[in-house]
């Protein structure tokens, strides 16, 4: 073989590689979080390090190519983050009010010094269907509907048969009450386990709210929950308001004593439901929890039981829930469905959602009615509270 033909040979094997890369595209589709009257943030995945960003158009009928949209990036103190995981914050909506978005990824192939250079742009299609849609919550609304999963551990068929028995046109929310996968090793388990079915089925157009439970403190993966689950908010635990009811999402941590074995002294449960509990005190007492007709409290484990997390729920949070009029606790954990009524240690009906269960209600400014289903959509159990 000649030079010549081994100069050519070593520009096809060397050249090769660039043509059989591949191109980027979104993973995962965008889902809602922290979805408020005034903001929500969008997060999406991609297959390659990239900056993205959200166009935003109002959804008042025209075209979403009739000007050119609003762009807000995933942006960190003035610079665009370079990132896989794409979390973008909006910010300034109006109440009650539909919006049109569309995300967009555009790969960076380097980032030298001062030099970017650019490749390919991935984007959610806008031209052979239609943009998606979201809708701010509104304190004002008179009516809310909301469902409730959990404890599925990655079964996502589970997932799709349970919100089948929801009317998704009517559902205003979701919420993913904990222990959604068995363990946080890699983003991996999140969208096969149950994200990629949400997305699917509603998740990118219904705001879903999301609980810690003791499995997603698990694994090597656990601390970057946050990355995917209210990013960029202070904590993972939070409140918020949609039309008459006030909902708590309290994080209870793991369910055995940060000395256990299972733990490897990594963890560290015990203070930060202490931490926790004097924000509790704090949301308790604020304007928009006190206003709300119905107040909902959103924990993983039960305040009963008798294992060391439970204890804990019941010792920390419990006594200032006792004296907040709270309407009801909604638990999961115990992988079977139960409803305990107020009484003395704790002052309000707690309902434990099965693992095969589906929660359902809807609340007016004077009426709150909860329905449990069973995967097969039979009524299991029935409560109404009355104001």
């Amino acid at each position: 073989m000649n030079k010549i033909n081994l100069f050519f040979l070593f520009c096809l094997l060397t050249t090769l590689p660039l043509f059989a890369q591949e191109d980027i595209k979104i993973t995962h589709a965008p889902y809602l979080q922290n979805l408020g009257e005034n903001e929500v943030t969008i997060v999406w995945t991609v297959n390659k390090p990239s900056v993205g960003w959200v166009e935003l158009a109002p959804d008042d009928g025209t075209h979403f190519y009739r000007t050119e949209r609003p762009k807000v990036f995933n942006a960190k103190n003035g610079i665009k983050l370079t990132s896989t995981v794409h979390t973008v914050h909006l910010k300034g909506l109006e109440p009650g009010t539909r919006y049109r978005y569309r995300v967009y990824s555009q790969e960076v192939l380097s980032h030298v010094g001062w030099k970017v250079i650019y490749g390919n742009v991935a984007a959610t299609d806008v031209y052979g269907q239609k943009p998606l849609v979201f809708k701010t919550s509104d304190h004002a609304m008179q009516t809310v509907n909301f469902a409730m999963v959990n404890d599925i551990h990655g079964k996502s068929d589970m997932l799709e048969k349970l919100v089948s028995h929801c009317d998704l046109k009517a559902t205003d929310l979701f919420l993913f009450n904990g222990d959604m996968v068995s363990i946080f090793n890699s983003e991996k388990e999140i969208f096969d386990g149950f994200m990629s079915k949400a997305t699917e089925l509603f998740a990118s157009e219904l705001p879903m709210y999301y609980t810690r439970g003791n499995h997603e403190t698990r694994g090597s993966f656990a601390t970057s929950f946050q990355d995917y689950f209210s990013p960029g908010q202070e904590h993972i635990y939070y409140m918020f308001r949609q039309g008459p009811v006030c909902f708590v999402i309290l994080d209870s941590g793991e369910d055995k004593p940060d000395t256990d074995l299972e733990y490897a002294g990594i963890t560290v449960y015990d203070q930060y439901r202490t931490e926790q509990a004097e924000w509790l005190k704090k949301v308790l007492e604020s304007k928009e929890y006190k206003e709300a007709p119905f107040k909902v409290v959103v924990c993983h484990m039960p305040p009963f039981g008798g294992w060391h997390g439970e204890l804990e729920v019941a010792e920390k949070f419990i006594p200032l829930l006792n004296n907040a009029d709270v309407d009801v606790m909604l638990c999961g954990h115990l992988h079977r469905y139960m409803r305990n009524e107020p009484k003395d240690g704790v002052k309000f009906p707690v309902i434990v959602n099965s693992n095969n269960t589906l929660l359902k209600a809807e609340a007016m400014n004077n009426k709150l009615s909860i329905k449990i289903l069973d995967q097969d959509g039979k009524e299991m159990d029935k409560l109404i509270i009355n104001k």
